[in-house]
């Protein structure tokens, strides 16, 4: 269904997996660097540095790992309203003793509605050092503390005036919310999910 989604809104995969670049190459550095750090036969040599078969094979599961939770993620944000989300965590939650599920509701959909919000904040953050030639520092760990440093001051005053708005509006979490109405294949989603999450915690 969300692939289906993303057909009917006009959004492809190459246009999901462009903004994951950065964390691509990430993922690559993290297959490098277990291949030439776990013992084993050695599959190649790059400049006299070997690589081991089985660090090289650890190290993609590794990253098959992250890039799956990564797309996944994206995909759900994309065709996930914030609101039916809210509704779905509190259907789901509402059966456990103990846990209030409109507050946990609440707090699912400011998070989802805060992903898209963090990440325009991080591009106007990277445009903002390079309009002051920040990127032009040879430190590459100097250029990403100022990145780091500036999102996150920007994400928590944007935070902090959410907060204030939501006060100022007497915003409760006992409020009148959209019906969740159950399709029937929750037990179906709930195995297939079962199916992908076990193979990849036990391989």
């Amino acid at each position: 269904p969300a692939l289906i989604h993303l057909a009917a809104v006009g959004i492809r995969m190459p246009d999901l997996i462009r903004p994951l670049r950065y964390f691509i190459f990430f993922l690559a550095l993290i297959v490098g660097v277990r291949g030439m750090t776990a013992p084993g036969p050695e599959l190649f040599s790059l400049a006299g540095v070997p690589f081991s078969a089985t660090g090289m094979a650890e190290g993609t599961l590794v990253a098959l790992r992250f890039f799956t939770v990564m797309i996944l993620g994206l995909i759900f944000c994309v065709t996930t309203r914030p609101s039916a989300l809210k509704a779905a965590v509190q259907w789901m939650l509402k059966p456990v003793p103990f846990i209030p599920e409109r507050r946990a509701g609440v707090l699912v959909g400011l998070s989802l509605r805060c992903i898209p919000m963090i990440l325009g904040q991080g591009h106007d953050t990277r445009l903002a050092i390079r309009a002051r030639c920040g990127n032009r520092r040879k430190n590459p760990v100097s250029r990403m503390t100022i990145l780091a440093v500036s999102l996150l001051s920007r994400s928590f005053r944007s935070a902090d005036k959410l907060a204030m708005a939501m006060e100022a509006r007497c915003y409760s979490e006992n409020r009148t919310d959209p019906e969740f109405y159950p399709s029937g294949m929750e037990p179906l989603a709930l195995i297939l999910g079962l199916a992908v999450f076990i193979p990849m915690v036990f391989l």
